[in-house]
């Protein structure tokens, strides 16, 4: 099973992702864990990116597309996973569906968590308190925010029109188990009432 999940930044996509993931007993593939982990390897492309991470610039998706594809290779992706931060952007998805078909592999759901930006801002400040995180200040929420609608709702656009029939959008208002709880009935064509 395959599942891709969208949704604002603070929207609760990495918690909801990892919660299925360990339901489904499939990997969590979050881009930033893999950029992590990638940067502890010693080769070319950790170099690189360790280069430019360092420099303050963003990942190019040849970079984050190739990280990615070779983290899909891997033996524990042979049951599935989980995406989640990725796709970002239109070549980011065009690149995945090109890996996913030439594998002979089809993405199984999409989840597109909704969310309303008052919320997003007073959740992310919250987390912010405790885990001290600096991009969590309000006018980097803000600007986070406004990259996604540009960038990634497109993507997620795409896909409601692209596979209608397992595109869901879950409201990300809830607590987290009833959000976990949607999610699993969509996973498992239970039936599921937004």
């Amino acid at each position: 099973m395959i599942i891709i999940f969208f949704g604002p930044p603070g929207a609760g996509k990495g918690t909801q992702a990892s919660l299925t993931a360990k339901t489904l007993k499939i990997p969590h593939l979050s881009t930033g864990d893999i950029l992590r982990d990638k940067l502890l390897d010693q080769d070319t492309l950790s170099i690189k990116l360790k280069n430019l991470m360092d420099s303050g610039n963003l990942v190019s998706d040849d970079i984050l597309n190739e990280i990615i594809v070779n983290r899909l290779k891997l033996p524990d992706c042979q049951s599935g996973f989980v995406l989640d931060g990725y796709p970002r952007t239109m070549s980011q998805k065009i690149f995945l569906i090109d890996f996913l078909e030439s594998h002979d592999l089809s993405i199984s759901k999409i989840i597109d968590l909704v969310i309303d930006e008052k919320i997003i801002i007073h959740r992310i400040k919250s987390r912010s308190n405790i885990e001290n995180r600096l991009d969590d200040r309000e006018e980097i929420i803000k600007t986070r925010m406004v990259k996604y609608i540009e960038e990634t709702k497109p993507l997620s656009n795409y896909f409601k029109t692209k596979y209608p029939n397992d595109y869901h959008i879950v409201d990300g208002d809830k607590d987290i188990e009833k959000i976990q709880e949607d999610i699993l009935k969509i996973v498992k064509n239970e039936d599921f009432q937004p």
